[in-house]
């Protein structure tokens, strides 16, 4: 995971010293001689972790657990002091403090005090991340087809191995349902399943969603943001649409895969990370290689296994399992009590082409179900659309 420590100390050996320590172990590091820099620092949102030397020229470094008490997400702050003053430890543990380490700092104390406050710092990342997407966790439904069946177990293997994989199918036929059930089922299922999507955000910010940025990058960038590559550290990235990607970010990506690194926008520092990428798209890549408008090299990295996900009107055969899962599905959110289905209507959205796919027939559902007087859906409780395929009696 890449993090920022911040250290606030006027000893500029110390500081050196600690900062080579941590920079070999892979953070990035920022220093402060003074109470009032650490404090600009901190309001800039630079630091995800801070170094806090409790003797400061310019005042009591303590104080600055009380002046960032309000803040939110406020970053975990280790104390350093030389005194071992007990009772000041315990006072600054109460007023948030994340640990307390006296000087000489043993170094291996340190390394693992840090590790500790990264588990929060990732912790606060993935919520954050889940609180602003609302990302609901659907189980992948296979059916009966065998082609599905045949995906489903190159899934698995994907899965598995933790390799990259690239997923064509068209709109609404279950891609990211798909990615979410390749995170479930491999090592990674603890770790952070992170969406993108790439054709709902503007080229000029995409970047900067990707790899996140330092404040002061460009105009407005008045706090460092961390982008959803880091985010997803550890776990899985699902670029959909990714066919949307700009040429010049398709690189960045590219790059960031293969030396399994980057720099945020207006950074230096190199970000160490690991993703498993799951990348979908509902346009052929081939042809799009063709008209210059993707990169072969950036294919051939994703496809490492190549999933297709057919459309629902060549997995007819699937459509009542799939109606049983979103009748179950809606009951639970809804507080309904259908339990059954008409003949009529399930002929009808057998019958029906599903241009959206399961998109389309889980809105199709959830609106019958709005509409369902009984336990029972019946024909006209469906779309009108889709209850005129139904045979005339």
């Amino acid at each position: 995971m890449g993090m920022t420590v911040l250290i606030i100390d006027d000893e500029d050996n110390a500081r050196e010293n600690i900062g080579l320590f941590l920079t070999a172990k892979g953070y990035a590091v920022i220093g402060a001689a003074t109470l009032a820099e650490g404090r600009a620092s901190l309001q800039r949102g630079d630091a995800d972790v801070v170094l806090l030397d409790v003797q400061l020229p310019d005042g009591y470094g303590p104080n600055l657990l009380y002046e960032t008490a309000a803040m939110p997400l406020r970053p975990p702050i280790i104390l350093i002091t030389a005194y071992g003053d007990i009772d000041m430890a315990v006072d600054a543990m109460k007023n948030g403090a994340h640990d307390f380490l006296t000087k000489p700092i043993q170094l291996n104390q340190l390394e693992k005090s840090i590790e500790r406050a990264g588990e929060v710092v990732a912790l606060r990342r993935e919520l954050a991340h889940l609180r602003k997407s609302q990302q609901q966790k659907n189980q992948f439904i296979v059916g009966k087809s065998p082609i599905m069946h045949e995906v489903l177990t190159q899934a698995q293997k994907a899965a598995e191995k933790s390799v990259s994989v690239l997923i064509t199918g068209d709109t609404g036929s279950g891609k990211e349902v798909l990615a979410k059930f390749i995170h479930a089922n491999g090592p990674r299922a603890g770790k952070p399943f992170i969406a993108i999507n790439c054709a709902a955000i503007q080229n000029t910010m995409l970047e900067a969603e990707l790899f996140g940025f330092e404040a002061g990058a460009f105009t407005g960038a008045e706090k460092r943001k961390t982008g959803l590559m880091e985010v997803a550290d550890g776990g899985v990235l699902f670029l959909d649409e990714i066919a949307s990607m700009p040429v010049d970010i398709q690189a960045k990506l590219l790059r960031a895969l293969e030396e399994r690194a980057f720099r945020r926008v207006g950074g230096t520092a190199m970000i160490k990370i690991d993703v498993q990428i799951v990348a979908a798209s509902n346009r052929p890549l081939a042809t799009l290689i063709k008209e210059g408008q993707f990169r072969e090299d950036l294919f051939y990295r994703l496809k490492v296994v190549d999933l297709h996900v057919p459309p629902l009107r060549e997995r007819k055969i699937d459509i009542p399992e799939l109606v049983g899962f979103f009748i179950r599905q809606y009951n639970g959110r809804q507080g309904c009590n259908v339990t059954n289905i008409s003949p009529r209507a399930l002929a009808a959205l057998t019958a029906y082409d599903w241009p959206g796919n399961i998109r389309e027939l889980s809105n199709a559902i959830e609106r019958a179900m709005l509409f369902c007087d009984g336990e029972t859906i019946e024909l006209a409780d469906l779309p009108s659309e889709v209850s005129k395929t139904a045979a005339s009696d």
